[in-house]
């Protein structure tokens, strides 16, 4: 009897382990920055978290293989992605050709993909009707007949293996170029007629507008594109229950519901968590909670991660840059390898350094501050070192006359006398940093840029203005800021403006 009250505790004891690790196991589910990524990543995230596991959301962290280095670093531990793309364009060295070498390639690097969702998403291209029933076109390859057709297509099908060089190759084009925009600005450009051909995805919310005809791949060009999950392999082993959870969504959500919610959220009608909540609610009746916040609460959090990117950055590369810029004037040679170092920095496009910075620095605010410190050195090395190499030569041979150090002469004479230079310098990198901040959102750093970001997804001007007025008064905060300092960190004689002679 007391052997099986001894077993009987040591089971009940076990359960509430099992129970506390998997509710204290975090789940981190990403999505890319479009409409259908982000609501799918809010169901399995609903369901992730009804099963018990602490679940942080990660959403529009940008394009594929920004979330697919973030998968690989660890960072996040599932997204939505989609078989045509593991096929065509993650795992195009692998050369995989079915969904087992798919499954082979992945369990190699320590990752996993559910069954299908049960839709597909494939490419589709569309033009405005208007156009298509006056030049006669119905199919892609009508399109071969107008070669003065504008195309504008998104970034990652001009990229893809079997993006637009193996269209335009499929279907003879004779068009060599065409314009990549991002996905949403497309649709807004073609409905303008600035553009007259554009890519869809066959789920997209824009396939609702009667003024677009979507033209028959009668070449049957685009490859099948199912739905899945990628994550990672170890899930099985850290949240079993919140996996199991996740992957009740194989195979149940249809082409058109997967439309009905696109539109729901593009339209504005509600927002992504809410309609992933009505679905979850609907499909598993489950109750997920719908997360809002009041306008006010939004700008003040996003205040205090873009004033916390721009000021950590800044910090940082004051303390590098100062001594960079006294050394390249005070020795010539190496001051033009440091200037020249640094201008090779300012060169690498903003986005490029984000992606390259999240195997080292992982997602969220590090890479982003990295990014932004590396940006701040060159205004900062440059101003110190114009700033010291244009004191008058009279004023330095007085202070080597009076007898005082290179240190000394440094700090009490040449320093002050370069402060003007050196604090416009500082301006510089502090009011471009907070406009270079809002990329940060798409490495998940929040900040003002979120709100642009989805505002430009969904094509809500509000919420572009939600983030671009509070970045434009900050940085003009930022301006007053050191523009106040001046009047205590420069010596009163280099502010005062010489008087006139009459």
């Amino acid at each position: 009897m007391r052997g099986g009250r001894h077993m009987l505790t040591i089971v009940v004891l076990a359960f509430l382990a099992a129970t506390s690790a998997e509710a204290g196991s975090e789940v981190r589910v990403g999505s890319k920055k479009f409409t259908e990524s982000v609501i799918l990543a809010e169901i399995a995230s609903d369901l992730a978290a009804a099963s018990g596991a602490e679940t942080t959301r990660r959403l529009e962290l940008g394009g594929t293989r920004l979330l697919w280095n973030a998968l690989l670093a660890g960072e996040i531990d599932v997204y939505p992605e989609y078989t045509g793309t593991l096929k065509q364009e993650i795992l195009a060295d692998a050369h995989v050709a079915d969904e087992a070498s798919i499954d082979r390639a992945l369990a190699a690097r320590g990752l996993r993909k559910s069954a299908s969702l049960g839709f597909g998403n494939s490419y589709a291209l569309g033009v405005m009707r208007e156009t298509a029933e006056k030049l006669e076109i119905a199919t892609i390859s009508d399109l071969a007949r107008h070669p003065s057709l504008r195309f504008g297509l998104s970034e990652e099908l001009l990229a893809r293996a079997d993006g637009w060089p193996a269209l335009r190759a499929a279907y003879g084009f004779s068009a060599s170029d065409a314009r990549g925009l991002d996905h949403d600005i497309a649709y807004k450009g073609l409905v303008e007629g600035s553009i007259d051909v554009i890519d869809l995805y066959t789920t997209d919310p824009e396939l609702a507008d009667r003024r677009i005809r979507i033209l028959v791949d009668d070449r049957r060009f685009f490859s099948d594109n199912r739905a899945v999950l990628l994550y990672r392999a170890d899930l099985e082993r850290r949240a079993p229950d919140a996996l199991s959870a996740m992957l009740r969504l194989e195979g149940r959500i249809e082409a058109s519901d997967m439309i009905a919610m696109n539109v729901a959220a593009k339209t504005g009608q509600k927002s992504e968590s809410e309609v992933a909540a009505n679905f979850v609610a609907t499909r598993f009746e489950i109750a997920a909670p719908i997360r809002s916040e009041r306008m006010a609460q939004r700008i003040l959090q996003r205040g205090i991660e873009h004033l916390s990117l721009t000021s950590t950055s800044l910090v940082a590369a004051i303390v590098v840059a100062l001594p960079l810029g006294v050394l390249a004037a005070k020795r010539p040679g190496l001051g033009h390898v440091v200037l020249a170092a640094v201008s090779v920095l300012q060169t690498i496009p903003s986005l490029a350094l984000l992606v390259f910075m999240i195997p080292l620095l992982g997602i969220g605010a590090p890479p982003a501050i990295a990014a932004l410190f590396l940006y701040s050195l060159l205004p900062i090395v440059r101003n110190v070192a114009t700033g010291l190499t244009t004191i008058p030569p009279a004023i330095r041979n007085s202070a080597i006359a009076l007898g005082l150090t290179p240190a000394r002469r440094l700090a009490l004479v040449e320093l002050p006398m370069a402060s003007p230079a050196i604090l416009a310098g500082m301006k510089t990198a502090a009011i471009i940093n907070v406009g270079t901040a809002t990329l940060g959102a798409l490495v998940g750093a929040g900040g003002f840029g979120q709100p642009i970001f989805t505002g430009v997804r969904l094509d809500n001007f509000g919420l572009i203005l939600e983030g671009a007025v509070p970045a434009a008064l900050l940085a003009l905060a930022v301006q007053g800021a050191f523009d106040l300092a001046e009047q205590y960190l420069v010596p009163r004689g280099l502010r005062l403006k010489p008087h006139r002679m009459v």
